[in-house]
């Protein structure tokens, strides 16, 4: 990268120079240390951090003690990441990914149903199709602990400014991420983002046109248009369905509070609990459908929300668990899977049931819509 990008410095993943001393700080993070003693050695042996500390940082130092370059880190993370598929998921499948050009960079905006996976498995879709990883856009509320952020900018994440409030800093951050991302792009790094602040928590996937405004924000510096502008950044709507919707229950419990109080404040360190199960708990069948660039429907922020939607809700990939949710009864649906999934919202506090059956029908409902509204 050149020297110019040092206006950037303060949200850009980590250089191939700067992994090392990120790795070093990482091993010497105690909380770091004790959340992998936690997920890694016997329980009995967290109470004796003078003993776990010592073993964990050994193995961490065999283990990444020569780490230097990004790439290298990209490759710890998808053997990472082929363990955690292959322990908690049926299988990964993709669809559209083989149309992409490889040797373009393209803005990748889908619909947020995980923290941490949703990009994690773009990742893994582009890796196994031999296709460059993407730069992933985080916001600062994840960053709260010193090894996150580290972990984070170490795995190509770049920081999304929320926690400015005040009009002129919030267009100062905002304008920064909008010529960070294109000029990422004309570098040939393609992009993650999400379609919305915040994950779907009710199925409901819908893009915000905030975001786009904030995209077109480098563009009107240059005097584009904005459809013109959109063509240039070339993006690739992404749909992303898990067979069982991750932290589901999690995702039940805060709306169904806002219900009953009107708003849900989260507790320090939700997220991070939330990044974990969402990491543990078992997804069953999850697919990801990249969709076309989009050319055309694009003439302003809504309209190009709306292009981005069709594309999001056309290609969802259906599970079992959206029909029966949707009370689809002609769907030919596997008996094991309809028990499985029975079985899962048995489980499920009665007060939730609704909103959890509701998470898995809003999908279903939605391309139904779409269809009907297409055949008019």
């Amino acid at each position: 990268m050149s020297e110019s990008v040092d206006k950037y410095a303060d949200i850009r993943p980590y250089n191939d120079d700067e992994v090392a001393d990120s790795v070093a700080r990482l091993i010497a993070d105690n909380a770091f240390v004790d959340v992998i003693a936690k997920y890694n050695l016997p329980r009995f042996l967290s109470n004796f951090p003078f003993i776990t500390r010592p073993l964990v940082r050994s193995q961490l130092r065999k283990k990444w003690g020569n780490t230097a370059s990004v790439e290298q880190v990209q490759h710890e993370v998808a053997d990472y990441l082929n363990k955690l598929i292959t322990r908690t998921t049926s299988e990964v499948t993709f669809s559209g990914i083989d149309k992409l050009d490889p040797k373009q960079a393209y803005l990748f905006i889908s619909n947020h149903r995980d923290i941490v996976l949703d990009p994690a498995l773009v990742n893994w879709g582009l890796f196994k199709h031999n296709m460059p990883t993407v730069r992933i856009a985080i916001g600062d509320n994840l960053l709260q602990i010193p090894y996150i952020t580290e972990l984070m900018r170490l795995n190509k994440s770049f920081i999304v400014k929320r926690s400015a409030k005040a009009p002129k800093e919030m267009l100062k951050a905002l304008s920064q991420l909008s010529a960070y991302i294109y000029d990422s792009l004309s570098e040939g790094h393609s992009i993650w983002i999400a379609q919305k602040e915040g994950r779907a928590k009710d199925g409901f996937d819908q893009t915000d046109p905030a975001l786009l405004k904030m995209l077109q924000l480098q563009g009107r510096k240059q005097k584009k248009e904005f459809a013109e502008y959109v063509r240039e950044l070339k993006i690739v709507p992404v749909s992303i369905s898990y067979q069982y919707e991750p932290c589901a229950i999690a995702k039940a419990k805060e709306l169904y509070h806002k219900q009953q109080h009107g708003q849900y404040v989260k507790q320090q360190g939700e997220d991070i609990a939330s990044i974990v199960e969402g990491f543990s708990t078992a997804k069953g069948h999850v697919h990801l459908a990249f969709g076309e660039p989009i050319e055309s429907g694009c003439e302003s922020p809504e309209e190009l929300a709306k292009t981005i939607d069709q594309q999001i809700v056309d290609s969802f990939f259906l599970h079992p668990g959206n029909y029966i949710a949707g009370g689809c009864t002609q769907a030919v649906i596997d008996e094991k899977d309809a028990a499985a999934f029975n079985e899962r919202i048995a489980k499920v506090p009665e007060e939730l049931k609704p909103l959890v059956l509701a998470m898995y029908a809003k999908p279903f409902h939605r391309k139904a819509e779409l269809a009907t509204s297409e055949s008019k």
